[in-house]
């Protein structure tokens, strides 16, 4: 996920903002907490991962997920929350923070950037829940001073899990690329129900190491697990106790003009309150989100799924008929979305209806699924009829950014999460029906190891190698500017030779050498990049542009010269 349009596009906007007006409720709003009995917890440390507190652990396990199991009522789930994971917490905001003060260097708009945020985010503690405003709340006393001004530590938490919304809002094209499909009957081995996402959401390598699977059980409402990172009490990918999960993709948003719900508050709320679709589907009607959003329901006492299409001025839901699967991408398909021009522009500029399409095509070669199937499905690099995209290309399912992807057998009621690299690692089963029980549970109890789905061999492959070190130099000459010392035409060939099949690398020797003023080196990249499969139509469009400010550049050289 691109996060620095975002940033660049609020800035500016704060100048227009009287970030005064409106906000001293908001910035000053504690929720109570008074009502809640509390127990500070006194952490006991096991080893060099484990970390223990009454029935409440944190464990990392060997493919080096962490494991998180806590249990009370709102305030003292926030607190055992953050005294177990405090560190893992405090290192994810020092990473996501970090990305804000490189892109936003200097202190004056820095000063901009807190009024931006409490002018924008003054709605939302009106539109969240009390319970979860107290959990959070208690999650926040341990959090970093570091960042005190940004926001105080609550508010700071609170505009955190509307960080998702707020940034593919404002990036509006500049979208994460999330996959997710249920089967069941005729398309499963054993006739359940079965469902896989990919979540694309991306802020960095560092902040993609430190996954958190953790298992819940609140005072009221169902235990579920869901799998995020540490610090965020919302849920983008989940599963309860009964059988019901949520994942969420994507769509084509307005800019709004005020936060009110986070989309992950939405899903906690379906999974701690809902056994089946119908419940899901009142949950979500009855909340205002202010980013326009997928969610797809699976139920185990349906033994069903539908996707719950989600926007501010808008509600849909899709269910399928006559048949007995539900794909989801990036475009709402309900009947409530067909005269939506966002939606069909997004259809059709996109990459999200090249991956769909891409998801029919191995649905029709793999006939049957069970869990192995389904994880090489979410791990699939290629394009359409088996077409070499390049790795990293979006309009593969398996993007090769992934923070992690999810499997789950709701009427088992097992998950398989991925660990690192990307969706590449082992998943790792866990079965609900064992960890949520009255018999306790202890640190090496989580997962169910004989279930386990193996490692991609793609993981340690040549390839591979390859693959991380392209995305290591495009980094490199994404941020080389004129004034830096020339990169050798030998090594941008060595670069290009890494990831051959993906039009980006053509495209960023391209950019480096019109950004050097050497358009007649520049413009054959440019044209290289046109015959490759290029991820979106604004792309196409972007590297047009480019060739035709080279042609008018170069409007006397020979023909020869210019090929």
């Amino acid at each position: 996920m691109a996060i620095r349009s975002f940033y660049i596009i609020f800035l500016y906007t704060c100048f227009l903002i009287p970030v005064s007006c409106g906000i001293s409720k908001s910035v000053h709003h504690i929720p109570d907490v008074k009502q809640y009995t509390l127990e500070v917890p006194e952490v006991h440390q096991l080893n060099d991962s484990t970390f223990r507190y009454k029935q409440n652990f944190l464990t990392k396990n060997r493919q080096q997920l962490w494991e998180l199991y806590i249990k009370g009522n709102p305030l003292q789930l926030g607190y055992n929350n953050g005294a177990l994971t405090h560190k893992l917490m405090q290192k994810q905001e020092q990473i996501f923070f970090s990305k804000v003060e490189g892109f936003v260097p200097s202190k004056f708009r820095q000063r901009i950037l807190r009024g931006f945020l409490k002018w924008y985010n003054r709605k939302m503690y009106l539109n969240v829940r009390e319970d979860y405003q107290a959990e959070l709340y208690g999650l926040s006393r341990y959090s970093s001073d570091q960042y005190d001004f940004i926001a105080p530590s609550y508010l700071r938490n609170l505009y955190l899990h509307g960080a998702h919304d707020i940034g593919h809002a404002m990036q509006d094209l500049a979208m994460v690329g999330c996959t997710s499909l249920a089967v069941w009957n005729e398309n499963t081995e054993d006739g359940d129900l079965l469902i896989g996402r990919n979540f694309d959401f991306y802020v960095g390598d560092d902040f993609a190491q430190n996954k958190l699977v953790e298992f819940v059980e609140p005072e009221e409402g169902i235990p579920y697990m869901s799998v995020s990172w540490p610090g965020m009490i919302g849920v983008v990918s989940g599963m309860n106790k009964k059988g019901i999960t949520v994942t969420i993709n994507a769509g084509k948003s307005k800019i709004p003009l005020t936060a009110k719900t986070p989309i992950s508050f939405v899903t906690r709320e379906i999974l701690q309150f809902a056994g089946n679709i119908e419940e899901a589907v009142a949950i979500a009607k009855r909340r205002k989100v202010f980013v326009s959003e997928s969610i797809l329901v699976g139920s185990a006492e349906d033994k069903n799924a539908v996707i719950i299409e989600v926007s501010p001025d808008n509600f849909g839901v899709y269910r399928v008929e006559n048949t007995s699967r539900v794909l989801c991408t990036n475009h709402f398909q309900s009947d409530a979305y067909t005269d939506d021009q966002r939606n069909r522009k997004q259809i059709k500029e996109s990459h999200s209806a090249y991956r769909y399409e891409k998801l029919q095509e191995l649905l029709q070669e793999q006939k049957k699924l069970n869990p192995e199937k389904m994880a090489s499905i979410l791990r699939d690099r290629s394009g359409l009829k088996g077409e070499q995209i390049g790795y990293g290309n979006e309009k593969a399912l398996n993007q090769l950014l992934a923070h992690h992807a999810v499997i789950f057998s709701p009427q088992k009621k097992l998950v398989w999460v991925s660990s690192n690299p990307y969706q590449l690692g082992e998943f790792v089963c866990y079965d609900l029906n064992e960890i949520f029980t009255e018999n306790g549970l202890h640190p090496n109890d989580f997962s169910k190891s004989t279930l386990n789905i193996s490692r991609d061999p793609f993981a340690d492959s040549v390839e591979f190698k390859k693959y991380e070190e392209y995305r290591r130099i495009s980094s490199e000459l994404n941020e080389l500017k004129r004034s830096d010392p020339k990169v050798s035409d030998d090594y941008l060939v060595q670069y290009k030779a890494l990831n051959p099949d993906f039009w980006k690398g053509y495209y960023t020797v391209g950019k480096y050498y019109f950004d050097r003023k050497e358009y007649a080196k520049a413009k054959p990249e440019f044209e290289k990049a046109l015959t490759k499969e290029i991820t979106t139509v604004p792309d196409r469009k972007s590297v047009e542009k480019y060739l035709n400010k080279i042609n008018k550049k170069l409007p006397n050289q020979p023909e020869t010269e210019r090929k």
